[in-house]
């Protein structure tokens, strides 16, 4: 027999034994068919007379004879934990007889002389038990505080006379059904990770952590709160955590806590309750929320028990007890042993350990879906590339929009110098983690480990081209970051949509683009109230986050001297995209047509003359081919020079007819 049925047969036994001591209290046996209410004493005879002595002095008493000593009966323990009273444990036990013995009901209805009055209350405590005391009434006393008796008080009836019911919860504990309560378990959901995913640096700081915990002799707990960047990390520490203090963690979303005050304040205690009634704790997740809200404070404020509170930064709203866990994700090296450990091919361990940031469970996960999609060991490299791409994009998908890259470093056109610094770009992008981590730079560096470029120049010289080109050259995802979803009116909004958008880039170490970068990047502004305030701590908390990124962040504006000069400083490259020239714009001519578009006699030198961008070039081309598509034909000067026509009418070019007007050499040969 498991210790577990044991106990529940000693359980079972001792609520047996305490059942017959109640019907004592209350007159005796109850297997006469017909009560005799002569024989019974009343509740005005139990008044008068006082409490029978020959009856026994209270509640059967517990004591643990098996050698294998199995806990005490489940009340012995509620009382224990809730520090009951004699006589509070004798209320408690009497309400909870309601729901263990049916003739219970009828029989408090005739001690109490009414009978309208099938159930128990406070009264006919008092009367029937041994050493009542008056202050089982209280709301600050266990009963009525922790909820355990419910009390149902009609309109203008005494609190003592109002009938008792024990809280389902409790019932269920006594008679040895242990579950989190039903009111909790539809906002709770357990934490689950396997603490062996831990990386040694984590494992560190968990056992500094509760050493830190094990030195406090406070008689209340104080809280956990991790910070850092990685939900799934923290999650993970606090499960180790908890799992060493022999607890059970369930996660709370801070976004469910009630706004009412008293609803929050029954959460609060129904919370309370139930870690002395399961051996578990919370993990209140704000990792979402900038500040520390109303609802949240309160909770915290009320709550006294262990519990983790898991954050994106340091809070200084806390008031109570607090140890701060910076929480992070393995460390680069770490990484690289655990792609090595589950990949299957070391030899990309080092690349993909530089390029990603990812915890200990995405780098198994990806492993494990790479090796089972791969179909040779020769291509396992890529299927890992692509598998941490494809891991990475869910979350950026929701902020940014991810642009196709097509263009390679044969499809742009750009003078030398600049060409060379594109190169360097994407050079230094892929030697990172040789710089960085082999040469030992990042021991002497506190930040700017990212790189940081500003492509400026007016709009169709090549900027949003450039990215792609770079981002394909990289073989990583490309995000335009979209200015009307990241910018807010509401205070503080914009700076949580920004952390959002950097924290999820960070895993993927994806390529952020942010067009039009001098409205979102411009000068901060004189503050004349508020909004100036606020708006020059969004531009000051985007300047640490570009220089602190990981990932290459790519800044486009077509005015750069719109910039912030301080913002300015802090760039690691500043590319200017020049008007093309005519040798650039010829070369732009004779790339502007795919090899099996079908073209006739182009005169590229003639075309080059056109004073345009490469952006102008593109949509002439592809008009002129619409206009031959329609036509049937192949495409020829005159459809080039009416599609420039068009061009020039919409950006209000001057127009000199001469320079549309085209004839074939042919003409002009014979009219000579």
């Amino acid at each position: 027999m498991t210790d577990l049925s044991q106990w529940q047969q000693q359980n079972e036994a001792y609520l047996a034994e305490a059942l017959t001591w109640l019907r004592q209290r209350l007159g005796g046996g109850f297997d006469d068919p017909e009560p005799d209410d002569g024989a019974r004493p009343k509740l005005a005879e139990i008044d008068q007379t006082g409490p029978n002595t020959d009856l026994t002095e209270g509640l059967p008493q517990w004591h643990s004879q098996d050698a294998t000593e199995l806990p005490p009966p489940a009340l012995v323990l509620l009382s224990q934990r809730f520090g009951l009273s004699r006589f509070e444990q004798e209320v408690l036990f009497l309400c909870v007889a309601m729901e263990l013995d049916t003739r219970i009901a009828n029989r408090c209805a005739q001690v109490q002389q009414n009978p309208n009055a099938p159930y128990p209350t406070f009264a006919l405590a008092f009367a029937i038990f041994t050493d009542p005391a008056w202050d089982v009434l209280s709301p600050e006393r266990p009963l009525r505080y922790w909820k355990l008796l419910e009390i149902t008080q009609p309109r203008a009836q005494p609190l003592t006379t109002s009938p008792l019911r024990v809280d389902e919860r409790i019932v269920n504990y006594i008679k040895g059904l242990n579950y989190v309560d039903d009111r909790l378990a539809t906002l709770l959901i357990p934490v689950e990770t396997a603490p062996s995913h831990l990386a040694p640096s984590q494992v560190q700081s968990l056992e500094s952590a509760l050493q830190e915990l094990q030195a406090i002799h406070s008689t209340q707990p104080p809280m956990l709160q991790l910070i850092g960047p990685d939900p799934l990390s923290k999650q993970m520490m606090a499960q180790a955590m908890a799992q060493e203090l022999g607890l059970s963690l369930y996660r709370l979303p801070v976004s469910l806590l009630p706004s009412p005050i008293g609803e929050l304040e029954d959460l609060v205690r129904l919370w309370q309750r139930e870690s002395l009634l399961l051996p578990f704790t919370l993990y209140l997740d704000a990792h979402e929320e900038t500040k520390i809200s109303t609802q949240l404070e309160q909770f915290l404020t009320r709550s006294r028990a262990l519990m983790f509170l898991s954050t994106r930064d340091v809070s200084p709203q806390l008031t109570q007890s607090v140890i701060t866990l910076d929480v992070s994700r393995p460390t680069v090296t770490e990484q690289e042993a655990l792609w090595e450990a589950h990949s299957g091919c070391p030899e990309s361990a080092s690349l993909l350990s530089g390029q990603f940031n990812l915890n200990t469970v995405a780098i198994q996960d990806i492993a494990q879906t790479a090796q089972a999609r791969s179909p040779s060991p020769k291509e396992l490299p890529d299927a890992l590339w692509q598998a941490c791409l494809n891991k990475t994009r869910p979350q950026l998908d929701r902020l940014a929009q991810r642009l196709e890259t097509k263009a390679t470093w044969e499809d742009i056109v750009l003078p030398k110098e600049e060409l060379n610094l594109l190169h360097q770009i994407t050079e230094q992008v892929q030697q990172r983690s040789t710089v960085y981590q082999d040469w030992g730079f990042q021991q002497r560096m506190n930040r700017g480990f990212g790189i940081s470029a500003l492509f400026a120049g007016d709009s169709g010289t090549g900027k949003t081209m450039a990215a792609e080109v770079i981002a394909n050259a990289l073989q990583l995802n490309l995000y335009r970051i979209d200015l009307s979803s990241v910018v807010s009116k509401y205070i503080g909004e914009t700076e949580k949509n920004l952390r959002r958008l950097f924290d999820a880039a960070e895993d993927g170490g994806a390529i952020l683009f942010f067009d039009e970068a001098d409205a979102l990047f411009g000068k901060r502004s004189e503050v004349k109230d508020s909004h100036d305030r606020y708006a020059n701590i969004e531009i000051n908390y985007l300047l640490q986050r570009i220089e602190a990124y990981r990932g290459l962040a790519i800044l486009a504006t077509n005015m750069k001297s719109a910039l912030d000069p301080a913002f300015m400083r802090r760039l690691r490259f500043v590319i200017t995209f020049p008007f093309p020239a005519t040798p650039q714009r010829l070369e732009m001519w004779q790339k502007a047509f795919p090899a099996s578009t079908p073209v006739e006699s182009l005169d590229y030198t003639r075309l080059a003359r056109l004073n345009l961008t490469g952006g102008n070039i593109h949509n002439i081309a592809l008009n002129a081919a619409f206009l031959a598509a329609t036509a049937g034909t192949a495409i020829t000067m005159p459809l080039v020079l009416s599609a420039a026509r068009t061009e020039f009418r919409k950006l209000n070019r001057p127009i000199n007819e001469a320079d549309f007007r085209w004839q074939a050499p042919a003409a002009v040969a014979a009219r000579r």
